[in-house]
């Protein structure tokens, strides 16, 4: 079993939703007291989310690089970023790292396509809706990704930030998050990427009426794969 470097903490929710299916994955394949070979950072994500509100991702990038160091002089074989939003800063963090990065969004097409479906929306924060470096990773998979209108991304993006990040999830935000899910499908899609780690807390299969690809769970299958953890 390769040992997995984890660098999270962007939220401490998702890295706590990490953690759990990893275990849980594990013990699946393997039974027994079987449990993941795992080294974990996890940053304060205040730091980050101030840094991120600036626009300074040059220095949010160069302190994922330091910790992703740190990962590789650990001993980890190879690493997963526990956030999808910090994906863009995916190459300046591995900057003279030798170990292999796993990518999310990668991971996340590659079974999107493997289901024949070609068109998800994408629920997540404004950053990754807005920008180019996950939905050009999406589309460069051969998926035609659809993000929500303006309205829908900024709402998303406060529930986010001021609650599911804080490990909250309440009936009303499910509402909308299952209302701007519905808006996508009325648009086209034909899948639904939860391209946030903690959206998962609001949407699943049994609210949305396309199939459901919750990147947290791909993204710890792949790692679990990648690390060499096979089913009995």
């Amino acid at each position: 079993m390769k040992t997995i470097g984890m660098l999270g903490g962007m939220s401490a929710t998702s890295t706590q939703i990490y953690y759990r299916e990893l275990c849980r994955l594990t013990s699946e394949r393997l039974g027994g007291l079987h449990s993941p070979e795992l080294l974990i950072r996890s940053l304060d994500f205040a730091g980050i989310e101030a840094l991120q509100a600036e626009g300074n991702w040059d220095k949010a990038g160069d302190i994922l690089n330091a910790e992703a160091m740190a990962l590789q002089r650990g001993g980890a074989d190879f690493l997963i970023l526990a956030t999808n939003t910090m994906h863009k800063l995916a190459d300046r963090m591995m900057r003279g790292l030798s170990l292999p990065l796993l990518h999310i969004a990668d991971a996340t097409a590659a079974v999107v396509r493997g289901e024949g479906l070609r068109r998800p929306g994408l629920i997540a924060t404004a950053f990754t809706m807005e920008q180019s470096f996950y939905l050009d990773r999406l589309s460069a998979a051969g998926l035609d990704p659809i993000v929500p209108e303006a309205a829908d991304r900024a709402d998303a993006h406060r529930i986010i930030y001021e609650e599911l990040c804080r490990g909250v999830a309440t009936p009303e935000s499910k509402t909308r998050f299952v209302a701007i899910a519905a808006r996508l499908v009325e648009r086209g899609a034909d899948a639904m990427i939860l391209g946030c780690t903690e959206v998962g807390m609001l949407l699943d299969e049994g609210n949305v009426s396309v199939p459901v690809f919750d990147t947290t769970l791909i993204h710890c299958e792949a790692a679990l794969d990648f690390a060499g953890v096979t089913h009995d």
